[in-house]
């Protein structure tokens, strides 16, 4: 498990990404557990993750509605297969908007240029 903190910030609110090796579901969340042993990462407003297990993509929004489905297009994109990455943000006290999706996106794309 690979883990970028303090990444993105944006009006109060903090983002980290994390990543590992994952090709189930089960796996997925084991990854999800284990992040979330750390204090900081449970109490997150959000996890949302992605992974490709083979063709299909697993995703899971964590209430930040569309922002698995940006984790496994960009995943389709690098042609990334059975790696889980997660981006996590706590919530600020400020709407970012559309804001949050391109954090996302940047987030990923922070883990994917330094992690693999």
């Amino acid at each position: 498990m690979q883990i970028f903190e303090g990444i993105i910030s944006d009006r109060g609110s903090k983002y980290a990404v994390s990543g590992g090796p994952c090709s189930t579901a089960e796996e997925a969340k084991a990854f999800i557990k284990a992040l979330c042993r750390r204090k900081k990462f449970a109490k997150a407003t959000h996890n949302t993750w992605g992974f490709l297990a083979g063709d299909e993509p697993v995703k899971n929004d964590d209430g930040e509605g569309g922002a698995g489905m940006i984790i496994v297009r960009m995943l389709e994109r690098e042609n990334l297969q059975n790696h889980i990455i997660v981006v996590t943000r706590w919530y600020g006290g400020k709407h970012l908007g559309g804001d949050r999706f391109r954090h996302v996106q940047d987030a990923v794309r922070h883990y994917l240029d330094n992690a693999l």
